[in-house]
C-alpha cells in the first residue's frame, strides 16, 4: 500500500497461566490439538512461538511489531474441556487486561454457552458487561453449547444484543476442537436470526469455512452481516490463492469489500505474515480474467484492515502503533 493504514484486528484470545487446570484431560487434549498437531503448520505458526501466557503486554508488543493499531480481546471459553467446571479465562480477567491499554484494546465479551447456562443468566451478563464494563462486542461460540444458532431459546439473547446495539461476533463454519459440535454453528442457521432481527449487527468469524458460499449469499442479502477472516487468514499465508478466491468471491456477492473485516484468532496465527498478506493483497490478473473477480485497490484494503470495524463501532481511525508505553513484563 502507498500509505500505512489504520489497522484493527478482532478476536484476540487471552488467558492466564493455565497450570491450575491442566490436570483435566480435556484441557491437555485441547492444547495438544492447537499446539502439538499439524494445525499450527496449517496457519504458518511454529508451535514453539505460541505465547504460553497470552495477555495484554504480549499482545501490544506483537501489535507494535506488526503495525496493528487496535485489537479486540476476549476470553477463551472452552468450558467443555473441564466438564463445564470452569473456563480458561473470564470476562473479568479480560476487562482488567484491556484496562491496561484503553486506547489500543477493545473489550469483546463472551457470555456463553447461552443455552447450557440458561439464557436469562447470559442476557443479564451481556447487559452488565456492556453497560458497566464497557464491552463493545460480544461473542457467541456455539460449538460448546447444546443447540444451534437458530435454536428458539437463543432469541432473548439476540433481542437484548439488538436492544443494546452491541454487535455479535459468531463462530461459524467448521469446528476445530474435539468433543464439540460443528452442526451448531452452520452459517445458514443465521438466516432465521437475520430475518427476525434486522437491526442486529453480526460478524461471522472464519468466513464460515468450509461453507463460505452460504455465508456470502447471506451477506449479499443482509448488509448488517459482516465476514471476518480470523484464523483462515493464517491459512492463506501458506496457500495464498485460497485467500484470493475467498476474498474475490465475497466481494462479488456483496459488491465490494464493505462487509469484510480483519480478524486473527490470536495467538494462534503468525501475526506478521497475516498483516503483510492483507496489506499487500491484490487480485492476480488471471483470476480477474477467468473468474471475474475485482481488482483490489487501496480503499478496499483500508476498509478490510480496519475501516469497516471502526465505522461499525464508532471509532475514529488513527495511527497508534508505538504510542503506548508497554508495562514491564511480570
Amino acid at each position: 500500500m502507498k500509505d500505512d493504514p489504520f489497522t484493527l484486528m478482532l478476536e484476540c484470545h487471552m488467558y492466564p497461566d493455565l497450570d491450575h487446570i491442566k490436570y483435566y484431560p480435556g484441557v491437555r487434549n485441547w492444547f495438544n490439538s492447537v499446539t502439538g498437531t499439524g494445525l499450527p503448520k496449517l496457519v504458518g505458526l511454529n508451535p514453539e512461538d505460541v505465547h504460553q501466557v497470552p495477555l495484554a503486554d504480549e499482545l501490544i508488543r506483537d501489535m507494535d511489531r506488526c503495525g496493528v493499531d487496535m485489537a479486540s480481546c476476549l476470553r477463551e471459553s472452552m468450558m467443555d474441556t473441564t466438564g463445564f467446571a470452569t473456563a480458561m479465562s473470564t470476562n473479568g480477567q479480560i476487562a482488567a487486561e484491556v484496562a491496561k491499554y484503553p486506547d489500543r484494546l477493545i473489550f469483546e465479551a463472551n457470555c456463553g454457552p447461552v443455552l447450557k447456562r440458561g439464557v436469562k443468566h447470559a442476557v443479564w451478563e451481556m447487559e452488565y458487561v456492556v453497560k458497566e464494563m464497557g464491552a463493545k462486542l460480544c461473542k457467541i461460540y456455539q460449538p460448546e453449547d447444546i443447540g444451534p444458532l437458530n435454536d428458539p431459546g437463543m432469541w432473548p439473547f439476540y433481542e437484548k444484543a439488538e436492544e443494546l446495539g452491541v454487535p455479535l461476533t459468531i463462530h461459524t463454519g467448521a469446528n476445530w476442537c474435539g468433543g464439540q459440535h460443528g452442526k451448531y454453528c452452520l452459517p445458514l442457521q443465521l438466516e432465521d436470526v437475520l430475518n427476525d432481527f434486522p437491526n442486529l449487527k453480526i460478524i461471522a468469524y472464519h468466513m464460515a469455512v468450509p461453507y463460505q458460499e452460504q455465508l456470502f449469499i447471506l451477506a449479499c442479502r443482509f448488509p448488517n452481516l459482516y465476514m471476518s477472516v480470523s484464523f483462515i487468514l493464517g491459512w492463506w499465508t501458506q496457500s495464498p490463492y485460497r485467500g484470493y478466491h475467498m476474498i474475490g468471491e465475497a466481494m462479488q456477492f456483496c459488491g465490494g469489500a464493505q462487509q469484510i473485516v480483519l480478524g486473527m484468532d490470536w495467538p494462534f496465527v503468525n501475526l506478521k505474515a497475516c498483516i503483510d498478506y492483507m496489506k499487500n493483497l491484490d487480485m492476480p490478473d488471471e483470476l480477474v480474467e477467468k473468474w471475474g473477480y475485482k481488482k483490489i485497490d487501496d480503499n478496499d484494503r483500508r476498509m478490510m484492515l480496519g475501516g469497516n470495524v471502526a465505522k461499525l463501532l464508532g471509532i475514529k481511525p488513527r495511527k497508534l502503533v508505538g504510542t503506548t508505553p508497554i508495562q514491564p513484563a511480570r
